[in-house]
């Protein structure tokens, strides 16, 4: 637990840090900013990593983004996007046991025609997450099948987000809060009582923007710090109403150096349920490092 309470902290001296003064800034973003966001990042991860993990020689998140739109300065966008996991494990062979298939479809709505540098955005998404396997749920003795085991859920989001400019830091911020549901028919009985059918996230994202003012500094390093929390609500087996297995915290700090087009470098905190499919029982206390496309472009 002392894990979660230094990833709290951090958490809240970030919601100090966005609450600083606004100010004018001359940019005004399309949808794709907004998606660019909450869609998040690809990356991989270092072969070593803090706390309770197993030994893997990486994870790697591959999301690339197909955006839908009339025009750039459109109202409403959508976006595919076939999102893949996956783990290679420090084993022999070096195993890839079960990625994570997690393809969906999120609409974004602007509800006021100018893209202001204070703008909130609607959107909604309904995405797959399973596992690709099709064994038996338990082996022998109720033990969850790691290996080949079916894992499949279907579930929906519905949300916003907002944006603002903070002057003194030079950074823009992103607020936003969703709704997370997974109906029982879209999910396999195995699940049903083991996994959290209702989910509530927030997410604070801050972006320091070495460009908004000097031409010149378009070389600079940039860094970005992406902060979110979700309590997970549904009787779930083995855990009480106010159990702490149902918090998950999350804390990304991404520096993109200005040498660099692309890639940046992150560490990130995690403490929470396991996001790997099948792997949702194990509890992570983790540190992992690596390197993150930065496509969020401003």
């Amino acid at each position: 637990m002392k894990f979660s309470i230094i990833i709290g902290l951090l958490f809240f001296l970030l919601l100090r840090v966005a609450a600083q003064e606004q100010g004018e800034e001359p940019y005004a973003f399309d949808l794709s900013t907004f998606s660019g966001v909450h869609q998040g990042n690809s990356y991989i991860t270092a072969p070593v990593n803090i706390g309770n993990g197993e030994p893997l020689w990486f994870e790697a998140n591959v999301m690339p983004d197909f955006i839908i739109r009339k025009s750039k300065n459109a109202r409403l966008m959508g976006v595919i996007t076939p999102e893949i996991i996956i783990r290679m494990y420090q084993e022999e062979s070096f195993p890839v046991r079960t990625p994570s298939y997690i393809p969906q479809i999120t609409i974004y709505y602007a509800p006021t025609p100018d893209p202001v540098k204070e703008r909130t955005i609607l959107f909604g998404r309904i995405a797959h997450h399973s596992n690709g396997q099709e064994g038996d749920f338990y082996l022998p003795g109720q033990v969850v099948n790691l290996k080949s085991g079916n894992f499949s859920t279907n579930y929906l989001q519905a949300g916003a987000i907002r944006s603002r400019y903070s002057k003194r830091l030079d950074a823009w911020q992103f607020f936003s809060t969703h709704i997370e549901v997974h109906p029982k028919e879209w999910t396999i009985p195995e699940l049903r009582h083991q996994y959290s059918p209702l989910r509530w996230q927030l997410a604070l994202s801050v972006y320091k923007n070495p460009f908004a003012k000097k031409p010149d500094r378009h070389n600079k390093s940039q860094l970005s710090v992406v902060a979110k929390a979700s309590w997970m609500f549904g009787e779930v087996v083995g855990w009480e109403t106010f159990d702490s297995d149902r918090l998950t915290l999350d804390l990304t700090f991404n520096l993109h150096p200005g040498f660099f087009e692309e890639i940046g470098f992150f560490v990130n905190f995690y403490y929470g349920m396991d996001y790997y499919n099948i792997y949702f029982n194990e509890h992570l206390q983790v540190i992992h490092f690596g390197i993150m496309t930065e496509g969020l472009k401003f």
